[in-house]
Protein backbone atom coordinates (compact mmCIF):
# COMPACT_ATOMS: atom_id res chain seq x y z
CA UNK A 1 0.00 0.00 0.00
CA UNK A 2 2.79 2.43 0.91
CA UNK A 3 4.55 1.67 -2.36
CA UNK A 4 1.45 2.61 -4.35
CA UNK A 5 1.12 5.85 -2.40
CA UNK A 6 4.76 6.71 -3.11
CA UNK A 7 4.28 6.01 -6.82
CA UNK A 8 1.14 8.14 -6.94
CA UNK A 9 2.85 11.01 -5.15
CA UNK A 10 5.90 10.72 -7.39
CA UNK A 11 3.68 10.72 -10.51
CA UNK A 12 1.79 13.80 -9.31
CA UNK A 13 5.02 15.66 -8.61
CA UNK A 14 6.39 14.70 -12.01
CA UNK A 15 3.25 15.94 -13.76
CA UNK A 16 3.24 19.15 -11.75
CA UNK A 17 6.93 19.70 -12.51
CA UNK A 18 6.20 19.26 -16.21
CA UNK A 19 3.02 21.31 -16.48
CA UNK A 20 4.07 24.41 -14.50
CA UNK A 21 7.09 25.31 -16.65
CA UNK A 22 5.04 24.83 -19.82
CA UNK A 23 2.32 27.13 -18.49
CA UNK A 24 4.86 29.84 -17.68
CA UNK A 25 6.41 29.53 -21.15
CA UNK A 26 2.99 29.96 -22.73
CA UNK A 27 2.32 33.04 -20.60
CA UNK A 28 5.67 34.58 -21.55
CA UNK A 29 5.16 33.82 -25.24
CA UNK A 30 1.94 35.81 -25.24
CA UNK A 31 3.74 38.91 -23.90
CA UNK A 32 7.10 38.71 -25.65
CA UNK A 33 8.28 40.39 -27.82
CA UNK A 34 6.45 43.68 -27.70
CA UNK A 35 9.30 45.61 -29.32
CA UNK A 36 12.13 45.10 -31.79
CA UNK A 37 14.46 42.27 -30.79
CA UNK A 38 18.21 43.01 -30.89
CA UNK A 39 20.53 40.15 -31.71
CA UNK A 40 23.88 41.41 -30.38
CA UNK A 41 26.92 39.94 -32.13
CA UNK A 42 30.15 40.66 -30.21
CA UNK A 43 32.26 40.37 -33.37
CA UNK A 44 32.88 42.46 -36.49
CA UNK A 45 30.57 42.14 -39.51
CA UNK A 46 31.46 39.58 -42.15
CA UNK A 47 32.81 36.83 -39.92
CA UNK A 48 31.35 33.39 -39.35
CA UNK A 49 29.44 34.41 -36.23
CA UNK A 50 27.97 37.43 -38.02
CA UNK A 51 26.84 35.41 -41.04
CA UNK A 52 25.27 32.77 -38.81
CA UNK A 53 23.60 35.47 -36.70
CA UNK A 54 22.02 37.06 -39.77
CA UNK A 55 20.62 33.71 -40.87
CA UNK A 56 19.18 33.13 -37.39
CA UNK A 57 17.73 36.67 -37.38
CA UNK A 58 15.98 35.96 -40.69
CA UNK A 59 14.44 32.78 -39.27
CA UNK A 60 13.43 34.51 -36.01
CA UNK A 61 11.89 37.41 -37.89
CA UNK A 62 9.42 35.04 -39.56
CA UNK A 63 8.32 33.81 -36.12
CA UNK A 64 8.43 36.78 -33.73
CA UNK A 65 8.65 40.00 -35.74
CA UNK A 66 11.43 42.52 -36.29
CA UNK A 67 14.93 41.31 -35.38
CA UNK A 68 17.92 43.64 -35.79
CA UNK A 69 21.49 42.35 -35.85
CA UNK A 70 23.81 44.69 -33.94
CA UNK A 71 27.56 44.12 -34.26
CA UNK A 72 29.56 45.25 -31.20
CA UNK A 73 33.16 44.08 -31.67
CA UNK A 74 35.90 44.70 -29.14
CA UNK A 75 38.26 42.99 -26.71
CA UNK A 76 37.62 39.51 -28.02
CA UNK A 77 33.85 39.77 -27.42
CA UNK A 78 34.17 40.74 -23.74
CA UNK A 79 32.90 44.31 -24.16
CA UNK A 80 29.52 43.41 -25.68
CA UNK A 81 29.14 40.36 -23.45
CA UNK A 82 29.85 42.45 -20.35
CA UNK A 83 27.32 45.06 -21.40
CA UNK A 84 24.68 42.41 -22.01
CA UNK A 85 25.42 40.80 -18.62
CA UNK A 86 24.87 44.17 -16.93
CA UNK A 87 21.51 44.58 -18.64
CA UNK A 88 22.25 45.82 -22.15
CA UNK A 89 20.71 49.20 -22.92
CA UNK A 90 17.64 48.85 -20.77
CA UNK A 91 15.77 46.64 -23.22
CA UNK A 92 14.78 43.14 -22.28
CA UNK A 93 14.43 42.34 -25.97
CA UNK A 94 18.11 41.57 -26.52
CA UNK A 95 19.81 38.28 -27.30
CA UNK A 96 23.58 37.73 -27.22
CA UNK A 97 25.03 35.57 -29.97
CA UNK A 98 27.65 33.68 -27.98
CA UNK A 99 30.27 31.54 -29.64
CA UNK A 100 32.93 29.05 -28.56
CA UNK A 101 35.26 32.03 -28.09
CA UNK A 102 33.40 32.89 -24.90
CA UNK A 103 34.93 29.85 -23.22
CA UNK A 104 38.43 31.23 -23.80
CA UNK A 105 37.81 34.58 -22.07
CA UNK A 106 38.36 33.37 -18.50
CA UNK A 107 41.73 31.90 -19.50
CA UNK A 108 42.97 35.04 -21.29
CA UNK A 109 41.57 37.82 -19.08
CA UNK A 110 41.97 38.17 -15.30
CA UNK A 111 38.97 40.41 -14.68
CA UNK A 112 36.07 39.77 -17.03
CA UNK A 113 33.14 42.20 -16.89
CA UNK A 114 30.81 39.19 -16.65
CA UNK A 115 30.63 35.76 -15.03
CA UNK A 116 30.94 33.19 -17.83
CA UNK A 117 29.24 30.48 -15.76
CA UNK A 118 26.11 32.56 -15.10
Amino acid sequence: MALTLKRTLRLRLLLLGTILPLASIAAQAAEWPTDTVRLVVPYAPGGTTDVLSRKIADLLQKEIGTVVVENRPGAGSTMATGQMARGGRGSDHSILMASPGHTIGPVIYKNLPYDPVK
